[in-house]
């Protein structure tokens, strides 16, 4: 027997709706969220122990918390997620336009972070933490094949999540034409690359750069390469020169930094 036209759209309208949201899970990540004036919060489940650590940021949210058994925690989280007794559903955080988040004043300088197809929530999270750090005004990435904003990625940025804005593009060749012609020089980060990093900052002659990096393995796509106005590398000391993406932005967002204040 078919179900009734009404149960159907009904049925549909809840699933396009849970797409919309993503849960986050444990104490720091719920935590921060929580303090974020900027996110939209749904729903909250929590063990009594969670709850009890999180008593302040769930009062300052006014969000009335469900109360959940250890043995039988609610959210539909995936197995094996590291929840420690809380999981919060939120709304993605928008942040807006590059143009907003990466314009520059008469003397400012900038620093941006552009993620070629890394889809490992956590290197994505380890260097959204850096781009914290170091005052990148954001991290790019295209919105297909990339990290989404998930609960994994929430818990790898240990709270960067909710403060460094992470923008996902339709087209990342076309945001770098963009941030071009907005006064930033776009250094991306290869292996084989002649010119050292230190010397491409140096030479980039702005006070905006881009640092671009590609996923371990494949690298940078062709296309993202040929849209660099530079290509470096981080130098080594011995024959064994392989950082992974997060180290690689991490070193690279440093030496941007020192360069430019």
């Amino acid at each position: 027997m078919r179900k009734p036209k009404w149960i159907v759209e009904k049925e549909r309208g809840r699933r396009a709706a849970a797409a919309e949201t993503v849960w986050l899970f444990g104490l720091h990540a719920v935590r921060d969220a929580l303090s974020n004036p900027a996110r939209q919060k749904i729903r909250l489940i929590v063990t009594k122990n969670a709850a009890d650590r999180l008593g302040d940021a769930i009062a300052a949210a006014g969000l009335v918390p469900e109360m959940a058994d250890p043995r039988r925690f609610a959210a539909p989280l995936d197995p094996g997620s590291v929840h420690q007794g809380a999981a919060l559903e939120v709304r993605p955080l928008d942040w807006g336009s590059i143009a907003a988040r990466c314009g520059l004043g008469a003397g400012e300088t900038g620093i941006v972070v552009l993620l070629d197809r890394v889809t490992d929530p956590h290197n994505v999270g380890a260097v959204l933490r850096s781009a914290e750090v170091f005052g990148a005004r954001a991290v790019i990435a295209p919105a297909r094949h990339s990290t989404p904003e998930t609960g994994a990625l929430a818990k790898s940025a240990s709270g960067a999540l909710e403060r460094q804005p992470y923008l996902r593009v339709t087209n990342l060749a076309a945001a770098m034409g963009q941030l071009q012609g907005m006064g930033y020089t776009l250094i991306g980060l290869a292996g084989e690359a002649d010119e050292p990093l230190e010397e491409a900052l140096r030479g980039a002659g702005t006070g905006a750069v881009g640092i671009v990096l590609g996923a371990e393995g494949p690298g940078l796509r062709q296309k993202t390469r040929e849209t660099c106005d530079r290509l470096a590398r981080i130098g080594a000391a011995g024959g064994f020169g392989s950082l992974n993406v997060s180290n690689a932005a991490a070193v690279a967002l440093y030496a941007a930094r020192r360069e430019l204040s």
